[in-house]
């Protein structure tokens, strides 16, 4: 009875020997980097903060007001007059109509300037000395003669003695008599500068006739005799010259770095022509009156087509 139970036991062990050396293992995948390799990081894309401004502005549009003409919103958006009959398909400047509206070019903007990174100076060391009693100087006095301390002398009575005594101690020094401190004079007002500005120079030689006072006088009226050379203020290209615009006579505008833009009107002759690049200094016309009561030059400095006050531009006078 027992060889039977053996075999079937023999049997078993054989079998299960048999299955576990048919299993296959299963695959392992390493995922560890390699020694020395780097470990990659997401590639973040930087997203623009909300609300942020595009690249240029949005083009801006004019309704066309009785009295407007193609050359007076030219100046007063500091635009050129061809390019705005350009945008808008005008073949004659002269014929808009009220009501029209007219596409202005946007205002094109300057690029922030680039922060400037330097090298921080390490402060420098601070020798530590000791404090040496004896190699102190001794005191002076603002004579430079060495301080010393009083002495004390010990006189016999006397009435010769006690007469001296009762002088030196009645004698009273004599001070200098004190001047007066001279007044501070007033600070003079100072003129806020433009960050933008450039250099400009006075386009005529005169007395100023009306300053700035916007809207009564966009400019300066400066005097002058009819014939009187007139000045460019500054480097530029000459934007406009005709009678276009009423109440300047005969006009030059010229276009300048920055948006700047220097209006000079009522002159007698007009030197230049539309196009030409002039110099800062160039004649470009005569002083006349032509559309004025009087021999004069209005001269106008604007920024973007907006009046400013040419003071704040033009050196001292």
């Amino acid at each position: 009875m027992m060889r039977p139970i053996v075999v079937m036991a023999v049997c078993g062990v054989v079998l299960l020997a048999q299955g576990c050396a048919s299993r296959t293992s299963a695959p392992v995948d390493d995922r560890r980097p390699a020694p020395g390799a780097q470990p990659r990081l997401p590639v973040l894309q930087p997203v623009p903060p909300a609300g942020a401004a595009p690249a240029r502005a949005a083009s801006r549009s004019y309704i066309v007001k009785r009295g407007d003409t193609l050359y007076s919103i030219a100046l007063e958006h500091g635009a050129d007059y061809r390019e705005l009959a350009q945008a808008n398909q005008i073949d004659d400047p002269a014929k808009i109509r009220v009501g029209q509206e007219l596409r202005l070019a946007a205002p094109e903007e300057r690029p922030a300037p680039a922060a400037q990174v330097g090298t921080a100076r390490a402060p420098q060391a601070i020798e530590a000395r000791p404090l040496d009693s004896s190699a102190a100087p001794a005191p002076q006095a603002a004579d430079g003669a060495m301080k010393t301390s009083p002495r004390a002398l010990r006189l016999p009575y006397s009435e010769q003695n006690l007469a001296a005594l009762s002088r030196s101690e009645t004698r009273v020094e004599a001070k200098p008599e004190a001047k007066p401190e001279p007044k501070p004079e007033p600070a003079r007002p100072l003129v806020e500068r433009d960050p933008d500005a450039i250099e400009f120079a006075w386009p005529a030689r005169g007395r100023v006739l009306q300053a700035f006072a916007e809207p009564n006088n966009k400019g300066l009226d400066i005097a002058g005799k009819p014939g009187d050379p007139v000045l460019a203020a500054a480097s530029g290209r000459v934007m406009y010259t005709g009678t276009g615009i009423r109440g300047y006579g005969k006009l030059i505008v010229i276009k300048h770095d920055n948006n700047f833009n220097s209006v000079y009107a009522h002159n007698r002759e007009i030197l230049v022509k539309e196009g030409q690049n002039v110099a800062r200094g160039q004649r470009i016309a005569e002083l006349g009156d032509t559309d004025a009561d009087t021999p004069k030059l209005h001269f106008e400095i604007r920024k973007s087509g907006k009046p400013v006050d040419p003071a704040r531009y033009l050196p001292p006078s």
